[in-house]
């Protein structure tokens, strides 16, 4: 059974991550999707663009609802120092998914929670995933099928992807979207009932 969560918004676009919010038992009083340019900052590494991002679309969406608890969350995908983000079309992500055949990257889930009285709660949670080697034709049915618009390193764990992936040392729900037990925690820290 789900609570009603009068107090809680949601400072995202993106279903995942409601759907994975529901997942623990929370609906969002609202959804509130900030208006953020989320472009890296020049010389700005993959973990501190995940916690800059998350930071500041809470810090938007709490300057509209200030009597609310905000959660927001940014997922980056980097091998190394290089973020994947997402593709503007066929021809980057393809050179995505290129450049994970074969390879470990890392994802960074930024997290921010703001309460109420406004304090900030923050972390950043690393998931390193296993990429198996793709071939050209699972690389090219991957891409017909559309599941990478809108992904961060154009992929989605919790899709077709997942015959990809044997392997990962972290957090599930991060790759997805948003790490639950720690989003639960910043939560709980800050006095909203989980």
């Amino acid at each position: 059974m789900q609570r009603a969560a009068a107090h809680l918004v949601l400072a995202s676009a993106s279903p995942r991550r409601l759907e994975l919010l529901r997942q623990i038992g929370l609906e969002p009083a609202e959804v509130l999707p900030p208006d953020l340019d989320e472009a890296p900052l020049k010389g700005e590494l993959p973990r501190s663009h995940a916690e800059r991002l998350a930071r500041e679309k809470a810090q938007a969406v709490a300057a509209l609802r200030p009597n609310a608890f905000v959660l927001a969350a940014d997922t980056v995908v980097a091998i190394g120092r290089r973020i994947l983000g997402k593709a503007a079309n066929e021809g980057e992500a393809r050179r995505h998914l290129l450049s994970l055949s074969g390879r470990r990257h890392r994802v960074y889930g930024g997290i921010a929670v703001i309460g109420p009285d406004g304090r900030l709660a923050e972390r950043v949670v690393t998931t390193v995933v296993q990429f198996k080697r793709l071939s050209a034709a699972e690389t090219d049915a991957y891409l017909a099928g559309g599941e990478w618009h809108g992904k961060a390193g154009s992929y989605a764990i919790q899709g077709q992807a997942a015959a990809f992936i044997p392997s990962i040392n972290g957090s599930y729900s991060n790759v997805v979207g948003l790490a639950l037990a720690e989003t639960a925690a910043l939560l709980r820290g800050l006095g909203y009932p989980v």
